[in-house]
C-alpha cells in the first residue's frame, strides 16, 4: 500500500491505515478518495499530495 504526503504541511495519508476519523477505513486507496477531499490539517486539495517512495 502507498503513502502520500501533503506538499504544504507534511501530513501523511497511509493507504494501509486509512483515515477513519474522516471516513476512510484502512485499505482505502488514495485514488479512491474524492477529488474534492482536503488535507485534514491544512485544507489543501488532494492534488497537492505527492506519493512517497515505497
Amino acid at each position: 500500500m502507498a503513502r502520500y504526503i501533503c506538499d504544504i504541511c507534511g501530513w501523511i495519508y497511509d493507504e494501509a491505515l486509512g483515515d477513519e476519523e474522516h471516513g476512510f477505513p484502512p485499505g482505502t486507496r488514495f485514488e479512491d478518495i474524492p477529488d474534492d477531499w482536503e488535507c485534514p490539517d491544512c485544507g489543501i486539495r488532494k492534488d497537492s499530495f505527492t506519493r512517497l517512495p515505497d
